[in-house]
Formats: C-alpha cells, sequence, structure tokens
C-alpha cells in the first residue's frame, strides 16, 4: 500500500511539472491568444489521460484486473454519472464537429454570449444582453454544461459568415413626405452597412453557398408599412455582430441630423387628436354636413 501511495504521488509531481514545461514552451513559441489557449488545453488533457492511465496501473493492475473492475461498475456508473457522461459526450461533438468554437458569439436556450473556454464537462460563456438593452457584455460569467447542446437549439453569430441583420423602425407621421424620408434612411442605411465593397459581397456568398443559405439581396433596404401612429419605415441592413449597437447609434443620429433639416418629415409616437373630417378630410371623403337643428313647431 505505501509503494502504491509513493507511486501516486510521483505520478501526480510528473504531471504538473510536465504540464508546466510544455505550457512554458507552448506560451513562448506561440503568439497568438487563440491557439495557445487551444494548446495549453490540449497539453493538460493529454497528460491526463496518460496519467489517469498510470494511475488505474498503479491501483487496479494489469488488463484483466483493470477490465474486470470496468465491467463491475460500468452499470452504476452509467447511471450514477449520467450527466457528467453525456457532458463529455457532448465535449467530443463540440471538438468533432465544431458547432462553435472560443471566441463565437451565440445563444443557447435564451443565453447569449461570447464562448471564452470549452472544457471537459462545460463551456463558458462571457454574457451580453439579459439585462443589458443591447448585445453588449453585462460583466458575468456563464457556466454552460456542453449537454445543453443535445437538449436546445445553439445559434451561432459568427460561424458562417461574420454578419448579421439588423432592422431599425423608423415611425413618420401620416403627414410627412414619407418618400423623402424613405430616400434619406436609403442613404444612411448605405452609409454605414458593413457590406461596403464587392470583396464583402463576395466572402457572404461563399459562405452562404457553403451553408446552402441564399440571400437575393445583400445591400440595406427600406420596408414601408403603416403603424397606428403613422408611416412605419423599417431599415435593414447588414452588420458585424459585435457592433450592432454601435452602428444602430451611428445611423440614429444621422437620421436625426437630417429629419432636423426637413420641414417636411416629423417623427410620429403615440398620442391622442382630435380630427375633423368636415373640415381637414380629402374632397371626396368628406361626409355630408350636419342637418340644422330646427326647433319645434310653437317653440
Amino acid at each position: 500500500m505505501f509503494n502504491k501511495i509513493v507511486l501516486t504521488l510521483l505520478v501526480l509531481v510528473l504531471y504538473f511539472l510536465f504540464r508546466s514545461i510544455l505550457q512554458g514552451i507552448a506560451g513562448r513559441r506561440i503568439q497568438d491568444i487563440a491557439r495557445k489557449y487551444i494548446a495549453n488545453k490540449t497539453i493538460s488533457y493529454l497528460l491526463g489521460l496518460v496519467a489517469l492511465a498510470a494511475l488505474a496501473r498503479i491501483w487496479i493492475g494489469g488488463f484483466e484486473g483493470f477490465a474486470t473492475y470496468l465491467g463491475l461498475v460500468s452499470a452504476g456508473v452509467a447511471i450514477a454519472l449520467q450527466d457528467p457522461l453525456s457532458n463529455l459526450a457532448a465535449w467530443l461533438y463540440i471538438i468533432a464537429a465544431k458547432p462553435f468554437s472560443t471566441g463565437d458569439r451565440l445563444m443557447i436556450n435564451e443565453r447569449a454570449g461570447d464562448v471564452i473556454d470549452i472544457s471537459l464537462f462545460q463551456f463558458t460563456l462571457n454574457e451580453i444582453g439579459a439585462h443589458i438593452d443591447a448585445d453588449q457584455s453585462t460583466g458575468r460569467i456563464i457556466h454552460v454544461p456542453n449537454n445543453w447542446i443535445f437538449k436546445h437549439a445553439c445559434a451561432n453569430y459568427t460561424q458562417g459568415f461574420n454578419f448579421i441583420w439588423n432592422e431599425l423602425p423608423v415611425t413618420v407621421t401620416f403627414e410627412s413626405n414619407w418618400e423623402k424620408a424613405k430616400q434619406i434612411l436609403s442613404r444612411v442605411a448605405e452609409e454605414h452597412s458593413a457590406v461596403k465593397s464587392e470583396y464583402a459581397a463576395n466572402q457572404i456568398r461563399k459562405a452562404a453557398q457553403k451553408f446552402m443559405i441564399f440571400y437575393e439581396k445583400l445591400t440595406p433596404i427600406v420596408w414601408t408599412s403603416v403603424a397606428d401612429s403613422g408611416v412605419l419605415l423599417t431599415v435593414r441592413y447588414l452588420c458585424t455582430p459585435r457592433q450592432r449597437r454601435s452602428s444602430a447609434m451611428k445611423m440614429w443620429e444621422e437620421i436625426l441630423r437630417e429629419f432636423a433639416k426637413c420641414e417636411d418629415i416629423d417623427f410620429a409616437y403615440p398620442t391622442r387628436r382630435y380630427y375633423d373630417n368636415a373640415a381637414e378630410g380629402k374632397a371626396g371623403c368628406k361626409g355630408a354636413p350636419p342637418a340644422p337643428i330646427v326647433p319645434p313647431a310653437g317653440a
């Protein structure tokens, strides 16, 4: 027993020693942060497997003893460790299929954030959104079980091509020159859209072909509809996931400046007003004037 304890301590010391040495070498030779992170994880996992095999050999014995041991505990482990095993299987799926990687922005089960770590049993998100009214960091770290990838749909913001569609609803009054407002919005969207060159457009088209996605129009567009308060002009444009709020801010500031120059364009908002159809309505839509009140005979 004493010899086994000594050998176990030796294995653990060698594990931490070699891990420190190899990670130090990787840190000096690899400058890219993402590649350095992957290298450190790979070193830890490989050395961990070697150390685990050595410990099993020390405490269990040869292959026959190890096989017997596995046969006795496999049923209990399958039940007692159902979630950890499913998390481990999900980790293998994440590594092989790559539904997401470190640095990707994703949403899963109404949780959104940037992936900052992927481990054997969980992945970690730098949360965005939630109580923040935009896709920006909340400052909170979320630890998500790996097996969520089997249970919930996963939306990846950055895989395929690094653009998402964003929309800005702009409502002007019915009395405004909505066609002029639409031209202004189209010009502003063209200036601030992420797709400004044919090179960027080609990148998006190639990614769309890879994932069997087809967009007929990649340039900004303004859709027209009618809301309760006025004419609704919805600006639809492409932006990068991490610049959704900043791009919207720049566009709104430009829209406010442009509309301020126009005497025939006003923003609409929920309000209440008195409308006299006979006086304000179109000539063909005005109702007949009310009949005069005739006092009764003898009054």
